[in-house]
Parts: C-alpha cells; structure tokens; sequence
C-alpha cells in the first residue's frame, strides 16, 4: 500500500473527509510538567554537576586568573600548539597574545587551515553560544571566525563559558535558536567523545577531543567556588565508570 493510501485510512478512521486546512493546536502543558529545571535556580552550579557526570572538566574562575589557569592547564597536558577562534569573547581577554608570551605556539582560526589544524594541533580554544544546565552540554554556533573544527579536531577542548551563557534547559535553548537563525551547524557537546561500538568497551577521544575542559568566568557577584564534595556509590552514575584515554607522550 501506498503512503497516501495508509493516510487515507488513517483519516477515515479519525471520521474526516479532507485534509485539515491547518494543523491542530497543541494543548497547552503546565511548564512544571515539562520542565525539570526552574530558570531561578543556580545554573552554573548545576551544569558544573551535570557537566562533571558526562567526564567533563569544569572549573571556575576570575577573569584575572584565567590566563594562568589555562596556561597552567595546557603545560599539565604537554600542549605545545593551540588554535583559538576569532571570537570577540576570546580577543577581549587578551588570550591568544598572552599564550604566546608564555611560550606556546598560539594562532588564530583565520591564521591556520583545516589541513593545518590536523598537523600537529593539540588543543582547540573557543568560546561558547549558550552552556546548557539541564544536560551539562555546550552549544556552540559555527561561524567564518569559528570553525567546527577546533572543537572536534584536537585531542584538547578548552571552552570557556560567561555568565550570561548558561540556559536552564533545551526547551529555552530550541526556542530561542529558531530566532536567531541556526546559521550552517550548531554543535551540542556532553563531555569528551565516547564511543562503545566494539563489545561495548566504552573508549573516549575516538570521533573527537579525548578531554573536554571548561572554564566558568565567575560574574560581579558570584562567591568562590566551595570544594566539590565526594560522591557515594550511591550517588554515582554510569559515566562516572569512564575514565579518559590517556594522550599518547609526545613525539621525541
């Protein structure tokens, strides 16, 4: 049978006649329903949590200290080459200068090409479009000045997140991408790449960074982050059993 036929008997079996001239109305559903995140809650607390379960590294910090934490980050990790993106939030925080005065070979998107980026890049440095709460998840739109490529490429991620990034939940972040045009690729990313289709070993840097690190810049009124608490066993989740690939040492 046919697709207009399985229609046809679809409708009859709904007593109509014709097409609808318009789709129906949704009914409307009460938001406490809907959602699981109230927009008054302390989001940047619990993308911390939520973002910490799915292995991603968060942590807070001034705009003063950003800088030395990042560097600090890359020289832990034997990040010798970095690739930031062209954004005003980067260039504002004097961040691509400042690495190359600490010795690492730092270089603009409209610097490099995507050939280059595979030769040799070990970590990707970009601002966010929106921090997602609910799901621990960055949302970053593509651009000229931001290409997908360096936060998918490099074994290293390094996003960093503003106050006024974070939405509560998808439904806030599928409502308001609409209005602003979704431009040619929005990427969604949950912790380093993970991937468990050979015996269902979960293994993490296959498809992309192996360790994703954010950094939250801490707004006018916010208080120094308290220690994370430990989790009990009972408290942990799935993700919590998946450690990062180790990167491999450098080459000599």
């Amino acid at each position: 049978m046919s697709d207009t036929g399985v229609i046809e008997r679809v409708r009859q079996a709904l007593g109509r006649t014709a097409p609808l001239a318009m789709p129906p109305v949704p009914p409307a559903i009460d938001e406490s329903i809907t959602r699981l995140t109230r927009s008054d809650a302390d989001l940047a607390a619990m993308f911390m949590k939520n973002a910490g379960d799915l292995k991603m590294l968060v942590e807070r910090t001034s705009r003063d200290e950003l800088v030395g934490r990042v560097t600090s980050f890359l020289r832990e990790k034997n990040c010798r080459k970095v690739a930031l993106s062209d954004s005003p939030v980067l260039k504002n925080l004097g961040l691509i200068e400042a690495l190359r005065i600490a010795g690492i070979d730092a270089k603009s998107w409209q610097q490099i090409s995507l050939d280059e980026l595979y030769d040799g890049y070990d970590c990707g440095i970009t601002d966010v479009t929106y921090a997602v709460a609910e799901t621990g998840s960055l949302v970053i739109k593509t651009t000229a000045e931001h290409g997908r490529g360096l936060s998918l490429v490099p074994m290293f991620h390094i996003a960093i997140i503003e106050p006024q990034n974070f939405v509560p939940d998808l439904v806030d972040l599928f409502t308001r991408l609409p209005k602003e045009g979704a431009g040619n690729h929005v990427m969604l990313i949950s912790g380093p790449s993970k991937t468990a289709d050979i015996e269902m070993n979960v293994v993490t840097g296959v498809h992309g960074p192996n360790v994703v690190k954010a950094f939250l810049l801490a707004g006018k009124n916010d208080a120094p982050a308290a220690a994370k608490p430990q989790k009990s066993k009972t408290d942990l989740s799935y993700f919590d059993s998946i450690q990062p690939d180790a990167p491999a040492p450098p080459e000599t």
